[in-house]
């Protein structure tokens, strides 16, 4: 079908866009085709505002099916002609869930001889996690990769390399979920030229050159192939915007259901509640009685998966082709059976991911059905999307329901779009054996809401497949008990900048989730008596980021410009020493937050003096409670644990040194995967703590002097149980608020900007590490013990040895009283300063082998904590 033909479905006096565009400013700008692909709409998602809804797609919008296999159809073909017959045969599709799997199936089709394979947001037990990515925006991030052929995506199935693969997508929008995805396979299985396959290509120009770079970094080819092009402009404040214009509109609509329900006559008020989950349209509710509902069986054929979640092959295609002709006339049979004439207007429903084999037993239906009747195809989805009964707006009509495939983030509603009012004499739902459960027969189900809009429902249920490997009896379908222990289903992935700190996204992938829009801060002083009240730990809240007068500020500026070089020097140093001990390509993992700045440096270090790209990561360590081990687990599963090496800014008196090396311990004693080596890396190690570092001198680190302003605009780590469950990451916040006071590129750039200038010192000082004793000493942490008896404090945690520590000491919590090295100079001007403010005393003392050290008493401060990371009681 040519692409002409498709438009007929899709033209409408009324752009289906133009009721958000006029409200939120919202302008859609490209080729002629463009809006008549697209239309908008509004959802609830803290991330975007707005929604493009394809019309050719499937999803959202009922249309003709041949229509929607033809869209993904010729874009195959396209690629094939780009790629040649012969690359075409060895080329493997990758669509992505939910919205285009069907879509990513139909490429495949126009390839011909290309195996498929769609992410999947259903965990299936028993079956081996072969990848995975996220999807930033979307309001389900996680994509799984579960391939019944674990080499399907490395050779296609065929035992060669797979020259191509070809990613599939609805709409290219910025780009960054297709470069998560080429990021994590490149990593897994590298090669020459991926295809990227879009409906629409929306990127901004800024996006298109990010895509550039990236294939020039990884030495690959990516091409484009798109059936229209253009952007979309967003005003400033929109998402705000949109979100208020959500809230009105639900507000509105819950108002006019509450009137329908107690002007409904008493006879009809339970199914008027029932039928007033059909939103946007005024004449959802209806008053004849609910529509039947039968079982078609379909005599699926054997073998052959119900879609592209384990891999699907060119066999299973002909397989497939070869019986849709007669499922269609079992379904062409029921709907002209006892139940009333023959309809006119049928709907063939899909299920979320499962919308390839219901869009091609529609397109048998259109040809079964032939003039006599109007087939139409969407699927169910699990996206929540504002319905508007207007004809400039995509989404007239909205039935709710639960969850009826008991899925692996639990229960939840999910939606039929643009289906109650539409006039549809019958409706065949197409749900797989997984999804037919009681929750979707029950009262409030799709089945029912579904016979309240039509005068007919048929359910059609396939077989899930199951790989053999999976099933105990080897038979596919069989349900596969689950072991006593098991990891987790899918493992998150990083988060990077600009969605998740000010750093750019390949400077830092954090091992964090996003907790940003969760109150946790308190005032110092409050939140330690919280801490002492409940022996609660440190890491269940947040300090309130501390927010520098002018004058530290300048401070700040003037000691980076006097250490820079300085910091230059040891980011070098302990660079090359990783390098020339755990090259030649680690993975720098450094402890959020603090080490962050730095595994940042050298991993510019690596880059700028031997052109080496290094993986850095940022993972989140908690005193008394250990390492994330979620973290671990998802640095095992991408990096060969020998290569990572965990990094920090500094040492004060050892307590991470030795809480990292316990946390490791125990992480493998549990069953975790084996070979972290626990040694922390530092950019200064006063504390005599540690082998690898590039200074032991206690000197200012400007980066010690702020908190997230210098580290990315990211939080302290979270651990809470109400917020952190077993399998997810440690917490944190991004600070976006905070952007006009953020130094963390200036910090970065300044102490890059001196690398060149100190090349021959880091040279020579490398040299003489690697050949020095450079066992751990632990000074430190005697000093720590003597100092902790001399002042009556008994407890080596409340002093807080160093420059850096006593900065966090002056920042975070309600300090006694400071000790400085007497005659030490400028390195000190920020700790007076900051004692100044907060009323603190600085005593001069001599013997010190730190510059400095904090002193928290228990008798000031009752919810000062200890060893343990709990509340220590005050004498």
């Amino acid at each position: 079908m040519s692409e002409r033909a498709t438009r007929e479905e899709t033209v409408d006096v009324v752009w289906s866009g133009s009721w958000v565009a006029e409200r939120l400013g919202v302008a859609l700008e490209g080729d002629g085709e463009l809006r008549e692909l697209l239309g908008l709409a509004l959802r609830r998602n803290p991330k975007r505002a707005h929604l493009l809804v394809s019309n050719v797609l499937g999803k959202h919008v009922p249309q003709r099916p041949s229509v929607v296999h033809g869209a993904g159809f010729e874009l195959g073909e396209r690629v094939r002609a780009l790629l040649g017959a012969q690359e075409a045969r060895r080329a493997v599709v990758l669509g992505y869930a939910e919205t285009a799997t069907g879509l990513g199936h139909a490429v495949a089709d126009g390839l011909r001889d290309a195996p498929y394979l769609h992410s999947t947001r259903r965990p299936v037990a028993g079956v081996e996690q072969a990848g995975g990515f996220e999807e930033s925006h979307s309001h389900a991030t996680s994509h799984l990769l579960l391939p019944e052929d674990r080499d399907l995506l490395a050779s296609g199935g065929t035992g060669a390399d797979a020259s191509v693969l070809v990613l599939v997508d609805d709409e290219f929008s910025t780009g960054n979920t297709v470069l998560n995805t080429i990021r994590a396979l490149h990593a897994l299985h590298p090669r020459e030229r991926y295809v990227i396959v879009a409906l629409v290509d929306m990127r901004s120009a800024g996006d298109r050159d990010r895509l550039t770079v990236f294939a020039a970094e990884i030495g690959a080819r990516v091409d484009l192939v798109t059936r229209s092009t253009g952007t979309v402009s967003l005003p400033d404040g929109v998402l705000e915007r949109g979100q208020a214009l959500v809230a009105a509109q639900e507000a509105e609509q819950a108002k006019q259901a509450e009137q329908a329900g107690r002007a409904a006559h008493a006879a009809h008020a339970g199914r008027a509640a029932h039928a007033g989950r059909a939103e946007g349209s005024a004449g959802a509710v209806e008053d004849a009685a609910s529509a039947p509902v039968t079982r078609v069986d379909l005599d699926w054929p054997a073998g052959v998966p119900d879609g592209g979640r384990h891999g699907f092959t060119p066999a299973h295609r002909a397989a497939l082709e070869a019986a849709l002709p007669a499922m269609a006339d079992r379904i062409a049979a029921e709907l002209g059976g006892a139940a009333g004439p023959a309809p006119r207007r049928v709907l063939v429903l899909g299920f979320e991911e499962l919308m390839y084999a219901p869009l091609r037993l529609g397109t048998a239906l259109e040809a079964t059905l032939g003039a006599d009747a109007e087939v139409r195809y969407s699927t169910t989805t699990r996206s929540p999307v504002l319905a508007v009964d207007d004809p400039g707006y995509a989404i007239r009509t909205r039935l709710v329901f639960p969850a009826h495939d008991d899925p692996a983030d639990g229960p939840g509603d999910r939606y039929a779009y643009n289906v109650a009012g539409a006039g549809f004499d019958a409706v065949v739902a197409v749900v797989d054996s997984t999804a037919d459960t009681p929750e979707l027969h029950a009262p409030d189900g799709l089945l029912a809401r579904l016979a309240e809009h039509t005068g007919h429902v048929l359910l059609a249920v396939l077989p899930s497949y199951v790989p053999a490997t999976a099933a105990p009896t080897g038979v596919p379908g069989t349900p596969t008990p689950a072991p006593e222990r098991q990891e987790p289903a899918v493992l998150p992935e990083p988060l990077r900048g600009p969605d998740f700190s000010s750093y750019a996204p390949e400077d830092v992938g954090w091992l964090l989730q996003d907790l940003s829009d969760t109150e946790l801060e308190a005032p110092t002083e409050e939140r330690e008596e919280a801490i002492q009240s409940g022996g609660a730990h440190y890491a269940e809240s947040l300090p309130v980021e501390y927010q520098p007068s002018a004058e530290y500020q300048a401070l700040f500026t003037a000691a980076l410009e006097t250490s820079a070089a300085r910091i230059a020097r040891a980011v070098g140093t302990v660079t090359e020493t990783v390098l020339a001990e755990r090259g030649p390509r680690p993975v720098l993992v450094s402890l959020a937050r603090a080490g962050t700045p730095v595994g940042v440096l050298m991993r510019r270090w690596a880059q700028h003096r031997h052109g080496l790209d290094l993986p850095h990561y940022a993972i989140s360590i908690v005193r008394g409670r250990g390492i994330d081990a979620t973290a671990l687990r998802w640095l095992a599963a991408h990096h060969d644990p020998a290569d990572v090496v965990f990094v920090d800014g500094w040492t004060g008196k050892g307590a991470i040194t030795r809480e990292l090396a316990a946390a490791i311990e125990e992480f493998e004693n549990s069953g975790g995967p084996a070979g972290f080596d626990p040694e922390i890396s530092v950019l200064a190690d006063p504390g005599g703590c540690v082998r690898t570092y590039g200074t032991r001198e206690d000197f200012l680190i400007p980066s010690a002097c702020l908190n997230s302003t210098v580290s990315g605009l990211i939080s302290r780590t979270v651990l809470r149980a109400d917020l952190v469950g077993p399998d997810d990451f440690h917490g944190g916040k991004f600070y976006r608020e905070l952007a006009d006071s953020d130094v963390s590129g200036l910090f970065l750039d300044t102490v890059a900007a001196r690398f060149d200038e100190v090349a021959g010192q880091v040279e020579t000082a490398a040299k003489e590490l690697l050949a020095a004793d450079r066992a751990p000493t632990w000074e430190g942490w005697a000093a720590v013990e003597r100092i902790s008896e001399e002042y009556g404090i008994h407890d080596v945690n409340l002093v807080k040895p160093g420059v850096g520590e006593t900065t966090r000491v002056l920042l975070r919590r309600v300090p006694w009283k400071i000790l400085a090295k007497r005659g030490a100079g400028a390195d000190l001007e920020h700790i007076r300063l900051l004692a100044e403010q907060r009323g603190v005393p600085v005593e001069e003392v001599d013997d010190l082998p730190y510059s400095c050290v904090g002193l928290i008493h228990p008798r000031f401060t009752r919810g000062a904590t200890g060893a343990d990371g709990k509340a220590v009681q005050g004498a």
